[in-house]
């Protein structure tokens, strides 16, 4: 990755107590809430409106439905996610050997991923995996697409220059890239592009991989403390200077649009298309955000369409966690949520490797506990 030293994650930066606690709730928040909007849509992600609201009412889904065999059930996207989350910290440990390339180390976390998808449970053998791919719960297949399934398939690295998947913009890369955006102390251009560098190991087409790292820079802004449509304007200008922007930038461009059209509705998120694709599902989970009067109002906007809702109601949560903090999540979907002790164990190492990474390794000492969690091999 050219020139992807951006900055040290915050690792220079001197953080303040109430700072520190500000971004770990910020954190906790994005990475709580995409998978409360995971688990919201998981049970009706391939049903149409008219389904869902024949099965569940004319409001659709108002809570958790059942989804493989329990209510707030997780889908592939928050897999993928905590596992990009696990990539990151390995990065920022591993520059203490002096190898820093972050694309790498994600990749080698994605690839741990698709072993939960093919193998019974952790092998305790290989002991450089680290903490979250010996968690037993996400050794479960919940609809994997198969673009991220085949380009993780063999160790090679897909990259921009030569993708995997060259024709694939599936929304494989938006539903999973959010935690680039919580590298805080990083550049928004260098956040970006890692974002694109890392959806190119799965999906070629330069609306997947933009459309990836347009919602990793929105995040970003937002973990800084900006509102969203400050954020979604920042990220256009980005946008611009890309070649093949051009999906990706109208689609958030129809989000805006959206929002002045009137009052919110399942028919206007339904003319920002079904969100298979990753400029919709970005498209769509920007609206319901930028609209909700909040984090329940919004959520439950962003899954009840016909088309992807886990991945879109993953976008919005993502948005809107990082928009207002672990707090503002409804309290019972938080309860009931699967996976919950495992997320939140794993956005507070990662606030902990951002703001306080020297206190915990460096080239000379290092504490043990913190290595067996994430291995420099």
């Amino acid at each position: 990755m050219t020139g992807a030293g951006g900055g040290d994650g915050g690792a220079t930066a001197i953080w303040g107590r109430a700072e520190q606690q500000d971004f770990r709730s910020r954190v906790r928040g994005c990475l709580l809430g995409g998978a409360i909007g995971d688990a919201l849509g998981a049970g009706v992600e391939f049903d149409s409106l008219a389904a869902i609201r024949e099965k569940w009412g004319p409001q659709g889904v108002t809570d958790y439905v059942p989804a493989y065999g329990r209510r707030g059930a997780v889908t592939d996207d928050t897999q993928m996610t905590l596992f990009t989350v696990d990539g990151l910290i390995r990065a920022h440990v591993r520059r203490d050997t002096g190898a820093w390339h972050p694309p790498t180390d994600v990749h080698a976390a994605y690839l741990r991923w698709a072993a939960t998808q093919r193998d019974w449970g952790p092998d305790e053998r290989r002991e450089n995996d680290g903490w979250l791919a010996r968690e037993e719960w996400l050794y479960a297949r919940r609809a994997p697409g198969n673009a991220c399934l085949s380009g993780l398939a063999d160790p090679r690295m897909g990259t921009v220059e030569q993708p995997k998947n060259p024709d694939s913009k599936g929304c494989g890369t938006v539903m999973r890239s959010a935690p680039f955006g919580l590298l805080v102390g990083w550049e928004p251009g260098l956040v970006f592009q890692l974002a694109v560098e890392c959806a190119a190991q799965t999906h070629g087409h330069p609306t997947g991989y933009l459309a990836a790292g347009a919602f990793a820079a929105i995040v970003h802004t937002l973990a800084r403390g900006d509102d969203l449509d400050t954020a979604v304007q920042r990220t256009l200008v980005q946008l611009a200077t890309r070649p093949g922007h051009q999906e990706t930038t109208e689609a958030l461009k129809r989000a805006l649009g959206a929002v002045r059209q009137g009052m919110p509705s399942p028919e206007r998120v339904a003319a920002l298309g079904e969100g298979w694709t990753a400029e919709e599902a970005l498209s769509i989970g920007v609206y319901c955000a930028l609209v909700a009067e909040d984090v329940r109002h919004g959520l439950l906007l962003a899954v009840n369409h016909s088309g992807d809702s886990d991945s879109t109601g993953s976008v919005c949560g993502n948005l809107l966690g990082a928009m207002h903090g672990e707090t503002s999540l409804p309290p019972g979907w938080v309860a009931e949520l699967e996976g919950r002790a495992t997320i939140l164990e794993l956005a507070d190492d990662f606030a902990m490797e951002m703001t306080q990474g020297p206190a915990l390794h460096g080239p000379g000492t290092a504490s043990p506990a913190w290595l067996a969690r994430y291995p420099r091999a």
